[in-house]
């Protein structure tokens, strides 16, 4: 994705890079995924090089307040689609226009890469994300548990 200005506010937004791996980390300790350097890194490394992922950041006065990865996921079961793997906005922002800003490019990247919809997923205590998000026309649904195995090591 290309910068985009925000106008005013001085919040600019463009692509994730490596050095901003470390920068990120407390926006995602502040939706409860507590990373160290090394492992946010890995992840990073896994999903920035391909042209079915996107990762945004925003900027205000150099510091990043916020983030946003996109990917394209086919199926087979479901429409090819947009999925929001993760979007945070630092929560001394949350309200500025910064969230819609970021959701707003996920929906031009889906449709600059053929995709007619977006979805996301959104835990159920997310309460005000979930407000959020209705509010700018997204609808529930569906609701699901989610499953985890966790294979052992080797």
């Amino acid at each position: 994705m290309k910068s985009l200005e925000s106008g005013s506010a001085g919040i600019s937004f463009r692509p994730m890079v490596l050095d901003d791996v470390s920068r990120c980390l407390t926006l995602l300790a502040q939706l409860g995924y507590e990373l160290d350097h090394d492992e946010a890194k890995r992840r990073f490394l896994a999903v920035a090089g391909f042209p079915s992922h996107s990762l945004l950041v925003a900027e205000l006065e150099k510091k990043i307040v916020g983030l946003l990865h996109v990917y394209a996921r086919p199926a087979l079961e479901k429409p090819p689609e947009a999925v929001v793997q993760a979007i945070v906005v630092d929560r001394s922002l949350r309200g500025s226009g910064i969230g819609k800003a970021f959701m707003t490019a996920a929906e031009r990247w889906a449709f600059d890469h053929g995709y007619r919809s977006v979805s996301l997923s959104s835990n159920i205590a997310r309460g005000e994300a979930h407000a959020f998000y209705e509010a700018i026309g997204f609808k529930r649904f569906a609701s699901s548990h989610f499953f985890r195995k966790e294979l052992p090591p080797g």
